[in-house]
């Protein structure tokens, strides 16, 4: 099915009294209806034919396509066969975290054949995020892109385009990808890698099986398009560019940037969108689009190469080969530093930052790989040992009950809030050889919690524990300023010198560089539960996790919203 279905109004009479209500409050601003019909349909990839989990029969999902400050509704109903969860990456979702998604820490799972009605607010955000399951795996195949429009009567801070391209780059498994994340966790091994990349759900023709199908973008020739680019991989970061053409860098996660248009390659997390204007004016031919992946860890993972072809209309015979872009190698660090280091916000009149100046509440956060021991070397991870990961040395641990309910209510025994502001020991952490007691994590299930309207700066520390790697974090609820990166340990009194104050990028998702430091800056404005993550798939598996909870203020709009009648049980 096509890339940009879109969704389906709900027509059962109830829902419609609830959408005429909504459309009188809403003072202008649209309010949107989807229906997401989660079910098995066949796929035929690299010569495999196989069932995956889909939203509305297709793979990638159906486009969610809105204005700025619009309303989204989308009714999910389940008709898979277990428990699902779908989060809305990069809406901050204002006081309304009951429809945020992740399982078990703002809802428990949208059981087989039930629904669920999840209420999207948007706020100031604009442009390009998306929404994906976020239960153990499922996340592989359901996924798609969410498109938020300028609001009416304002446009780009960029000439209009000619017209727009969406890419989403995913990732393909042979086997059942909720098989290979239970097996992986039993046995304590590495999580088999997948099998290839895909752009649109289509691995490109370097894969045999692919030769008819490789997806393909028409453009005219002396037009500019719009490229709205997602990552949503499992497991490994991308390089991505198109042959001969160079790209414009105009947004990234939801929010305008200074245009970066003196590169031929762009560097993009798991999780992470890219605006990027792209001008067809070479000779018209076929030209691969290639995303390709960026690993600097030892971990094993997929080498291969997913592609596209932008093809311009007219009559021409195609270049034989069809020329192929230049991009870094798979482990160039510096390629990938150099890239993330041109993101600059906008920051003028009609797009502002407000990045906190004055913080009231620090927090220097590790990031490591660890182990769990295993007695008698049973475990099938290293030494024998189980895998694992931790932040500030703590391997997140997720209840069986959603913590937005147990700390709504008040239930006791489901989390505590002693997550530690500064690591329990300090070592070189980014040494080549580190202690060997690092390697081992304690296990809970501990939280943040800040005060109302905090002013608060987390600087996230790399380690070298069992092994470095570029780590993309992400923070539900808010996007967040990078006001500083660097390499080795943070230094407390001479890095933040070299802050950015001026100019730093609003982001929800960002790389942490391999054995560096990333400073970050938001303001706790928007009280509720919000989990923060690795969205490396198979770290935030194994813990590298924790949850930002945010009080209320002292009135009412300052608060989390009621929660809705019906939420789905915990079982």
């Amino acid at each position: 099915m096509g890339l940009e279905k879109c969704g389906i109004f709900l027509g059962f009479l109830g829902f419609m009294f609830l959408s005429g209500l909504l459309s009188s409050m809403a003072q202008g601003k649209k309010v949107h209806y989807y229906d997401f019909i989660l079910r098995e349909t066949n796929f035929t990839k690299l010569c495999r034919t196989k069932s995956i989990l889909t939203v509305n029969d297709s793979f990638p999902g159906p486009v969610i396509r809105v204005h700025k400050g619009d309303t989204v509704f989308v009714n999910v109903h389940n008709n898979g066969t277990y428990g699902v969860t779908i989060h809305w990456h990069g809406v901050k979702q204002p006081r309304n975290p009951w429809f945020d998604g992740p399982e078990n820490i703002t809802q428990c799972p949208i059981q087989p054949g039930s629904s669920f009605t999840q209420k999207v607010i948007l706020s100031t955000e604009e442009g390009t995020i998306w929404w994906h399951a976020h239960s153990d795996w499922t996340r592989a195949t359901v996924h798609g892109a969410f498109i938020i429009l300028p609001a009416n009567g304002t446009s780009y801070p960029f000439p209009d385009p000619d017209g727009e391209k969406t890419i989403v780059i995913g990732e393909w498994f042979k086997g059942d990808v909720m098989e290979i994340i239970k097996e992986a966790l039993e046995s304590g091994a590495e999580v088999n890698t997948s099998d290839a990349f895909t752009i649109n759900g289509q691995p490109g023709d370097l894969h045999h099986c692919s030769n008819e199908t490789i997806y393909r973008f028409f453009v005219d020739y002396g037009k500019t398009y719009l490229f709205r680019i997602i990552n949503a991989a499992m497991n490994e970061e991308q390089f991505f560019g198109i042959a001969q053409h160079n790209l414009t860098v105009v947004g990234s996660d939801a929010a305008y940037i200074k245009p970066i248009s003196t590169t031929d390659y762009i560097m993009i997390t798991p999780g992470q969108t890219m605006d990027v204007l792209v001008t067809a004016n070479q000779s018209p031919d076929f030209y691969y689009i290639a995303s390709t992946p960026f690993v600097d860890g030892q971990a094993e993972f997929n080498n291969s190469t997913t592609t596209a072809i932008l093809q311009y209309n007219g009559n021409y015979n195609p270049s034989s080969p069809i020329p192929f872009p230049s991009l870094p190698s798979y482990n160039d660090s510096t390629a990938a530093e150099n890239f993330r280091k041109l993101l600059r916000s906008l920051a003028s009149e009609a797009h502002p930052i407000n990045v906190p100046l004055n913080i009231t509440r620090s927090i220097y956060m590790t990031i490591s790989v660890n182990q769990i021991y295993c007695e008698n070397a049973s475990c099938a991870g290293p030494d024998g040992n189980k895998l694992s990961a931790s932040l500030t040395n703590i391997s997140f641990q997720t209840p069986s009950i959603d913590i937005l309910q147990a700390y709504y209510k008040t239930l006791p025994h489901v989390f505590t809030k002693d997550f530690p502001d500064e690591p329990p020991d300090y070592f070189n952490f980014t040494a080549d050889h580190v202690p060997d007691y690092t390697n081992f994590p304690t296990l809970g299930t501990k939280v943040i919690v800040l005060d109302y309207n905090e002013s608060v700066e987390i600087v996230w520390q790399g380690t070298n524990v069992n092994s470095g790697e570029n780590h993309p974090m992400h923070l539900h609820g808010f996007s967040f300023y990078v006001v500083g990166t660097g390499s080795g340990n943070f230094d407390n009194k001479t890095d933040p010198k070299n802050y950015n104050l001026s100019d730093p990028p609003e982001v929800n998702t960002i790389g942490v560089p391999k054995n560096g430091w990333l400073a970050m800056r938001f303001l706790a404005d928007n009280p509720g539960v919000w989990y923060m993550h690795c969205h490396l798939e198979r770290h935030s598996s194994w813990g590298m996790s924790t949850v930002v909870i945010v009080k209320n203020g002292s009135t009412e709009d300052t608060s989390i919203l009621p929660p809705p009648k019906h939420m789905p049980p915990c079982s």
